[in-house]
């Protein structure tokens, strides 16, 4: 079945939906029981989509969590009430005091916060690794090396990773493979094919896709599984029907959206390598972003989001850049319909392996639904307040 009608029809099993063709809200707490053998039955299948208690999750939960699992092409999925939920309770359902993490040096910022803070604070090492790093990971294992985790694209700088060789080292060390997936959707790479073992998506982003809901998925293998569900089970994490609702209802439409996005986004991107002002693109289908061999291996399409470095700037220059647009809006979230602008400083001081040139100031792009003539109306509107502001 292809990938756009997966979309439209998983999730939908009438025992869910009583066939209605969108899963209905069931907001629940507490379960009762007429008899003892209907509560042992319950508790004794509380984990294969059986109502036992709220934090479990209903139908609602139940119907999202398999469309997610299929799509991504693993066997379970735990749901977490944001993206960051989802990257801790994964990191901390496989780690413990004493153990050794591995971490991609391009990490979104508050992963890296919560290794250097949270994790430390509990004995656990934290050990950053340059995402282009590939077979050479294997000099950084250690004998307690429990996790190695992924994120690629890379968050701000776009560095895609060598996905299927990390892994396969990794798992020649017995470590278990976490990737951040959020940039690719569900929809537009293979994470089990490649070797990953916890795939977690930002559900905020593509598959709510309206800016209107926080959520996070972790997506497991069936090796792993198990614990994942359980430990995050102990860590209290569950979410609200509505929002997972609102979720199951974005994910509908998740194709054509992404569809529209990488063509946008494609065409804006061209433009902008064309302008003076750019030194290069950092979108995954240039060749001037690292790793775009592996993109063109192991995805099967991009997205909105992409950053572009300018060969020079300062504060002021950049300010009447960003600010006064019409329809770019700064904000630091992505993967709504509207197209959004930051000015990302001080890359270098969130990188302990990588360099990074700050002279050359970035800006990160999401490319929304608008008509892609009047965003790049609007970013020739900006180079002309950059330039008057240089001078």
């Amino acid at each position: 079945m292809k990938k756009e009608t997966q979309i439209v029809t998983l999730g939908r099993d009438k025992k869910w939906t009583k066939g209605v063709i969108n899963p209905p809200v069931v907001r629940a707490s507490t379960m009762v029981f007429e008899t003892m053998e209907e509560m042992r039955f319950a508790s004794k299948n509380k984990a294969n989509g059986e109502m036992f208690y709220g934090r479990r999750g209903g139908p609602t939960h139940f119907a999202f969590q398999a469309a997610i699992a299929e799509l991504e092409g693993g066997v379970g999925t735990a749901l977490y009430p944001s993206g960051s939920a989802a990257i801790s309770n994964s990191l901390m359902s496989f780690l413990k005091a004493g153990d050794h993490l591995l971490m991609v040096d391009s990490a979104y910022e508050p992963t890296r916060a919560l290794c250097d803070s949270l994790l430390a604070g509990f004995g656990i090492e934290t050990t950053y690794y340059d995402p282009m790093i590939g077979a050479g990971i294997k000099d950084l294992i250690q004998d307690n090396t429990k996790v190695l985790f992924l994120e690629s694209p890379g968050s701000i700088t776009m560095e895609i990773q060598d996905v299927p060789t990390l892994s396969k080292i990794a798992h020649e060390h017995g470590l278990v493979v976490m990737l951040d997936n959020t940039w690719a959707s569900p929809i537009n790479s293979r994470p089990f094919e490649m070797g990953v073992d916890i795939s977690i998506q930002a559900a905020t982003k593509y598959i709510v896709g309206h800016s209107d809901v926080m959520m996070g998925t972790a997506t497991s293998n069936e090796a792993h599984w198990e614990q994942l569900r359980e430990n995050s089970y102990l860590m209290g994490q569950c979410t609200s029907p509505d929002d997972v609702y609102l979720a199951s209802r974005g994910l509908r439409t998740l194709s054509v959206r992404m569809a529209q996005h990488e063509k946008n986004a494609l065409q804006v991107a061209n433009w902008l390598a064309t302008r003076p002002e750019v030194d290069h693109i950092r979108h995954p289908a240039f060749e001037s972003c690292p790793g775009h061999e592996f993109f063109k291996r192991d995805f099967s399409a991009a997205n909105g989001l992409f950053s572009f470095v300018l060969k020079k700037g300062n504060s002021k220059s950049l300010t009447a850049l960003v600010e006064n647009m019409d329809h770019f809006k700064m904000g630091f979230s992505w993967g709504g319909f509207e197209s959004l602008i930051l000015s990302v400083s001080g890359i270098d001081k969130i990188r302990t392996v990588t360099e990074w040139d700050s002279s050359k100031p970035l800006i990160r792009l999401h490319i929304g639904l608008e008509n892609p003539e009047d965003l790049i109306a609007d970013l020739e509107a900006g180079f002309e307040r950059f330039h008057a502001a240089l001078k």
